[in-house]
């Protein structure tokens, strides 16, 4: 692999096939010793042996604050496995395959962490789909640089068959992304259709984890028609911003609309 990545060259590898045979270090250790690779090439080549692909700044061209991509042995990154163990214990294996991931505020963070999210989810091996089901101001394909021509808008409105628009991330073990589509005149109205239903069903045959990037709830009642429809939602807050009352209403709110909410998160 380092040779393919040109990190080496034969020369280079034969002196370290050698100082191995030697002194009976690992291959990437004795190529460290003798300064042909940095820490940063063997932890690259590790997560590609044991199919934990990251990216190197600059790489993919997504957005650098995807930090479960970027920098994926940093504390932030192992918050967000603790938050998807808690999710799997919670909800995936429990027979649920969909949940919405919401938030009062526009300043709350919910697109960003729903992709990081997904992100891990699909680390761990999960046939993991994001939707961006913000139809008003969607977000995820800015941040996974995807084409927004067609999406989730379009199948709703039946303008455009499943298949055609679900983008999958190569980058990824096994991501895909529903990017929002087409802004429609008449959000609410479309995820108030029995189309919905149907296409939530059908995804439920094809993936693991589906994850729904949703409105905020100061901006409509979209957040709520999505969460009533996968029965499960994921409150997201952020620190010294989020009012206690907001939290309290999206909890009335998500309960009214017969959503069990999962948990929630205060990002700092």
């Amino acid at each position: 692999m380092l040779l393919d990545m040109g990190k080496i060259t034969p020369v280079e590898a034969e002196r370290i096939l050698l100082l191995q045979k030697e002194s009976g270090l690992r291959f990437g250790d004795a190529a460290l010793k003798l300064g042909f690779i940095t820490e940063e090439d063997i932890r690259l080549v590790l997560a590609q042996q044991f199919d934990y692909p990251y990216l190197l700044p600059g790489q993919g061209n997504y957005s650098p604050d995807l930090v479960v991509a970027y920098q994926p042995f940093g504390s932030q990154v192992e918050v967000f496995r603790a938050v998807r163990s808690q999710l799997m214990l919670r909800w995936f294996t429990s027979g649920h395959k969909a949940l919405a991931i919401v938030g009062y505020n526009q300043g709350d963070g919910v697109s960003l962490f729903a992709a990081n999210l997904a992100v891990v989810f699909s680390q761990l091996g999960e046939r993991t789909l994001l939707i961006d089901v913000n139809l008003r101001s969607p977000k995820q394909h800015e941040i996974f640089s995807i084409r927004n021509k067609q999406g989730l808008s379009d199948v709703l409105a039946e303008r455009v068959n499943i298949s055609e628009v679900i983008v999958r991330i190569d980058s990824f073990v096994d991501l895909s992304v529903l990017p929002a589509g087409t802004p429609p005149p008449n959000p609410l109205e479309l995820l108030n259709r029995s189309t919905f239903d149907k296409l939530n069903d059908q995804l439920s045959s094809q993936f693991d984890v589906i994850l729904y990037d949703t409105v905020t709830i100061s901006s409509g009642a979209d957040a709520l028609a999505v969460a009533g429809r996968t029965d499960g939602a994921l409150i997201v807050a952020r620190k010294n911003d989020t009012r206690f009352n907001d939290i309290n209403t999206i909890n009335e709110q998500l309960r009214s609309c017969g959503a069990e909410i999962v948990g929630s998160v205060l990002i700092d």
